[in-house]
């Protein structure tokens, strides 16, 4: 049931902030309806993080200090087909295209109850990210996800809503999850 008082989050970005998941932070108040979620955050996260994993940024209410949702990220690089290459114009003989990998986005029950949009703001984050590593750091082509088809059948259309296309060439039929990408270079 979706509430008719939910706000669109794009309109309140100034209620939240984004940053990066540190020891101090309690992270015990968040919880997602996927439970494997909720243990990575609770369990996982901060290990990933020391080990150099996995960058883990949590969205978080101003006011409270509530996380509303969270996100890792990961190195990551696609291999994409001839067809896919020329989709993107990426005529190079590269076997593999650069990217930066979603492997974890995650938005809190309460919060989905009372704002829309969370996850698509998440996302537009993460492109934000990559787009700041091609200025300062490395090149990044692509936003990349596993979407997690095991956990929630719909959630591919939730990626593709936000700009994202199957990967065919790193997707095979028994995975519980389907490799995605969303191209950060407008194309014209």
């Amino acid at each position: 049931m979706k509430p008719a008082s939910r706000k669109s989050i794009t309109h309140d970005k100034k209620l939240f902030l984004l940053e990066q998941l540190a020891g101090k932070i309690r992270l015990d108040s968040f919880s997602c309806p996927i439970a494997e979620y909720n243990e990575y955050l609770l369990n996982e996260a901060v290990r990933s993080q020391n080990d150099r994993m996995a960058l883990t940024w949590l969205f978080r209410e101003r006011s409270t200090g509530a996380i509303a949702a969270y996100m890792s990220l990961i190195a990551d690089a696609i291999k994409l087909s001839v067809t896919e290459k020329e989709l993107h114009n990426l005529d190079y003989p590269f076997k593999t295209i650069p990217a930066m990998k979603i492997a974890k986005l995650a938005v809190s029950a309460s919060f989905q109850e009372k704002y829309r949009g969370i996850g698509s703001l998440m996302i537009e984050m993460a492109a934000h990210i990559a787009e700041a590593c091609n200025e300062h750091y490395f090149a990044c082509r692509f936003v990349t996800v596993d979407a997690d088809i095991e956990h929630n059948e719909s959630v591919m259309e939730f990626y593709r809503k936000n700009g994202f296309v199957p990967n065919d060439e790193m997707n095979n039929k028994r995975r519980k999850v389907v490799s995605m990408r969303k191209d950060i270079i407008v194309q014209d």
